[in-house]
């Protein structure tokens, strides 16, 4: 036992010192739990994007561009150099537009009005709309 011990020293330390040296160089990675709003966050501003530059492809929009003195091109590079924030802003007043918005809520508005005029008729019996007002 003993005489391994010695064959099996100088073995050890030159292992020791190898691994020593292959792991100094190198830092251990801190990672970091990303959080829910960061992710939400980059997915709208990415969907924000992809929205614009569909918007670009438009010929309506090309030709205000050019009407504007602006090439297509160079307001798609424009476009390439705005950051999310930017991008989440110029998207969000194209939503606001009534050209550019959706009717969305409108359209549940008004649907909800007839629902509700339907449902008072059916109750006072001028329709036979809905079954489950008898």
């Amino acid at each position: 036992m003993k005489l391994l011990r010695q064959k099996a020293k100088p073995v050890s330390v030159f292992m020791t010192i190898l691994l020593l040296l292959l792991a100094v160089p190198y830092q251990s990675a801190f990672a970091a739990m990303i959080g829910t709003e960061t992710v939400i966050d980059m997915a709208r501003g990415q969907e924000a994007r992809d929205c614009l530059n569909r918007m670009m492809i438009r010929e309506d929009v090309q030709t205000a561009f050019t009407s504007y003195g602006i090439t297509p091109l160079e307001a798609k590079a424009r476009l390439d150099t705005l950051s999310d924030a930017e991008i989440m802003r110029l998207y969000n007043q194209m939503e606001q537009l009534p050209a550019g918005g959706s009717d969305l809520g409108t359209a549940f508005i008004a649907v909800g009005v007839i629902f509700v005029i339907l449902f008072i008729t059916d109750l006072l019996g001028y329709t036979d709309v809905f079954s489950f007002t008898r």
